[in-house]
């Protein structure tokens, strides 16, 4: 290998070490269910599990949702009690621009990335926008994007769209999963990893570290292992 050679492999070492570490954290139902058949937001978490939930926001640098969770539950995605500067970046993936021009993830409660793709044009104000991958946002090219802005941990929220994305994508270091002890039916429910799935015989191979008792539910904490 020539000089130039080893030039390249030591930047591309250098940019997969600043991508963030990922943690995908979301609360399901007994039965398996991020929500009902409507996909409005559902109170699943226990009152030990939100406190989780803020200390594990709090301790992150970034947080990510899909434009989905902007459209159907409007959230701040802030952290109670901490200033503007102290609140992780809010990450909205939003391939297509819909993002509301009235959401509250554009609010000056904290600062606001929205990364959709190269065929989208619309900005928002007060927002970042970051613009990679043609047709839809790709997510390695984000993943760098954020590593190059101080990014070391990210914690995605969903929805399933999304979460599928990012495991379908290789990205997922660690999966936290809160199961609530109710039942909501559905078969068109959204569950914590919809998208077209895997093919048969495929998947994301999960260990499990922990299982915790929170209130009523049950914390389950994976480390991501492989693609089967």
């Amino acid at each position: 290998m020539g000089p130039g050679g080893s030039k390249y492999y030591g930047r591309l070492a250098y940019a997969v070490r600043m991508r963030p570490r990922v943690t995908v954290n979301c609360a399901m139902t007994a039965d398996g269910k991020l929500a009902g058949r409507s996909r409005r937001q559902l109170r699943i978490s226990s009152r030990e599990d939100m406190d989780r939930v803020k200390a594990l926001r709090a301790a992150s640098d970034a947080i990510l949702v899909g434009v989905g969770t902007i459209i159907s539950d409007d959230p701040h995605l802030t952290v109670k009690g901490l200033p503007p500067e102290r609140n992780p970046l809010r990450v909205v993936l939003d391939s297509r621009g819909r993002t509301p021009a009235d959401a509250k993830v554009l609010d000056e409660r904290a600062r606001t990335l929205i990364a959709t793709s190269e065929d989208c044009d619309r900005t928002w104000p007060g927002a970042e926008v970051v613009r990679c991958g043609r047709g839809r946002v790709d997510l390695g090219a984000l993943m760098d994007a954020l590593g190059e802005r101080g990014v070391r941990t990210l914690m995605v929220e969903g929805g399933g769209e999304t979460i599928f994305s990012f495991f379908q994508a290789g990205l997922v270091d660690r999966y936290l999963v809160f199961v609530g002890s109710q039942i909501v039916g559905g078969r068109d429910s959204p569950t914590p990893a919809d998208g077209d799935g895997f093919q048969d015989g495929a998947g994301v191979r999960l260990t499990l570290m922990d299982a915790e008792m929170l209130g009523d539910g049950v914390l389950l904490s994976y480390e991501v292992h492989d693609r089967a």
